[in-house]
């Protein structure tokens, strides 16, 4: 799999509402309205992951907020199996 360039990755952002570029990873921070639901939404996007055998850093904190950093390990930085999972991530937010 192949690093995305600055460029590719600038255009990119540029589509993707919200996230952005740090520590070589797309990151992304969503405030939900409760626990519960922030639970949810964790369970949803690590089931996701499973499917496309990408695992991405996930943190749940305070009592609503998730934190995505997505990176592709093995191609020490973001690829396209970074933007898809981003992608289906959002369609979960719906």
């Amino acid at each position: 799999m192949k690093q995305l360039s600055n460029e590719e990755l600038e255009n990119i952002i540029l589509d993707h509402d919200g996230w952005i570029l740090g520590d070589g990873k797309l990151i992304k921070e969503y405030n939900l309205s409760s626990f519960s639901e922030a639970l949810a939404f964790v369970v949803k996007v690590g089931i996701e992951a499973e499917k496309l055998d990408h695992h991405p850093d996930i943190l749940l904190h305070s009592w609503n907020k998730v934190k995505i950093a997505l990176s592709t390990h093995s191609a020490n930085g973001i690829t396209d199996l970074d933007i898809n999972l981003a992608k289906q991530i959002e369609i979960i937010k719906k």
